[in-house]
């Protein structure tokens, strides 16, 4: 259910570059239309992170599950049956929408429902549904725009939604809110609305506008900043929506979800850059199936993470990701545009590296906590790995059109921009994880998922640092005295 549920539309916004230009010529979309639908069924897939967790805590989360469902059948039915711009932005936006309200529904029932028994299942479920279906994204869209066709493709998503609504109502299961005493707060959830709104906006004007400009980096800076003051405001709120304050000061959430929000961005860089040069080249089929060993790298590590998921090596598995994911885009940059065969490397090399960093960085960052704020932990974690790495793509394709003087100058300068992303992202985290005197654990997954205590000791953010701190002050106190 939880499969059919999330991989149409994270399949979708993978798939849909290809056949982007036919949908503007008929439905009468320009590029810069057909680039702000994109950003804004991206905009609502960040903002419904932090609804669905509002609806959790006061609705029948199951029940709510189903309504979910329901308005992603209609999304989809409105954008495949589009006959104008209005129904097929109308219809993808409640795509994006649902798609993330329902994975933070599903999280708790898939990973908590069928206990320690079925964990590892529940992670490679959870690993593919997010990256596998966008791995092979780019061959399926590859095959509608080879057929010069694209309402198979949103028919298609409208049928798998259609049976994950079969599946639903088969195993229903009526579950009460999570916490009917919880405050109704509605501002974080326009400040994620407002944040994501702008930021998506900027982004997708950087294809048509100049970035020095209100309407492009003006609005993207202006709903970052809100999206900081979302996190700020819920850090030192004495009742808050997400559970940032706990977060924030362990050390392994904070590792983990560094090395997520780097991974991600570093990724996109190699991805969407180098398909744009390839297709000068190729035919759309011919550059999807070049970037189809990325969807084997990321089944086998899937399967590795629910291998790994109940041992202390889990923990080494997202530092090993970034490792492939910085060879990945040096095998790119070898020469730009890659060949065939450097592509077909390359991207065997992401798909490893992506599928080895961001779910298990997640699952770490999650198991660091009491699982009871297992959906306020995944929401605030997909509305910032949603930023990172739905609205980084506009940046590096505007970089790489801008910089240089020509495409393959500027792409290769993005390239090197991912690969410093990449690089950060092995440093960044494993020095928060040193500095805060972390060490690997074996996870106690029996009293994770009874909720009372997360599965292993996080200690607290630059703890290490902290205790040589008041030992030196303490040294030299007695020194002194």
């Amino acid at each position: 259910m939880v499969m059919f549920a999330l991989i149409p539309y994270l399949a979708l916004s993978a798939a849909i570059g290809p056949v982007t230009p036919i949908i503007g010529h008929d439905l009468g979309i320009s590029p810069e239309g057909m680039s702000l639908a994109s950003g804004m069924a991206n905009a609502a897939y960040a903002v419904g992170t932090v609804m669905a967790v509002q609806f959790a805590q006061l609705l029948h989360q199951r029940r709510m599950m189903v309504v979910y469902i329901v308005v992603l059948i209609l999304g989809s039915v409105l954008a495949a049956d589009a006959q104008g711009p209005a129904m097929f932005i109308t219809g993808h936006v409640l795509q994006g929408l649902c798609t993330s309200l329902l994975l933070i529904a599903a999280v708790p029932p898939l990973a908590l429902g069928f206990g320690v028994s079925r964990f590892r299942e529940t992670a490679m479920i959870m690993s593919m549904c997010i990256f596998g279906a966008v791995t092979l994204g780019p061959a399926i869209g590859g095959v509608q725009a080879e057929a010069h066709g694209w309402r198979p493709l949103f028919w298609a998503v409208a049928a798998v939604s259609a049976a994950a609504l079969v599946l639903a109502v088969l195993t229903f299961e009526d579950v009460p809110p999570a916490d009917r005493t919880a405050p109704r707060s509605p501002l974080p959830i326009l400040l994620a609305a407002i944040g994501s709104v702008a930021a998506f906006f900027g982004a997708s004007e950087l294809t048509t506008h100049k970035f020095l400009q209100f309407r492009t980096a003006g609005m993207l800076i202006g709903g970052l900043a809100v999206i900081v003051v979302l996190i700020v405001s819920q850090y030192r709120s004495s009742k808050p929506l997400l559970t940032i304050r706990t977060m924030l000061t362990s050390t392994i959430p904070v590792a983990g979800i560094a090395l997520a929000l780097f991974a991600a961005a570093a990724s996109v860089s190699a991805t969407t850059l180098t398909a744009d040069l390839l297709a000068k080249r190729f035919g759309p089929l011919h550059v999807g199936l070049l970037y189809l060993p990325a969807l084997a790298g990321a089944i086998v590590t899937a399967y590795l993470l629910g291998h790994l998921i109940g041992k202390r090596t889990v923990q080494y598995l997202p530092g090993v990701g970034m490792g492939f994911l910085t060879a990945g885009i040096g095998v790119f940059l070898i020469r730009v545009p890659p060949t065939q065969g450097l592509t077909l490397l390359g991207s065997a090399l992401i798909g490893v590296g992506l599928g080895a960093t961001v779910a298990p960085a997640l699952f770490n960052a999650g198991l660091s906590l009491p699982s009871n704020t297992l959906q306020r932990v995944f929401a605030i974690v997909e509305l910032l790995r949603a930023v990172a790495a739905f609205m980084i793509a506009p940046v590096f394709v505007h970089v790489a059109v801008t910089v240089g003087g020509d495409p393959i100058t500027g792409t290769r300068v993005a390239l090197w921009v991912g690969l410093g992303l990449a690089v950060a992202g092995t440093i960044v985290p494993l020095a928060i994880y040193l500095l805060g005197g972390a060490r690997p654990q074996t996870p106690q997954l029996e009293q994770f998922i009874d909720g009372d205590e997360p599965a292993w000791h996080s200690p607290p953010l630059l703890a290490a640092v902290r205790r040589r701190g008041w030992r030196g002050r303490l040294a030299d106190a007695r020194a002194r005295s």
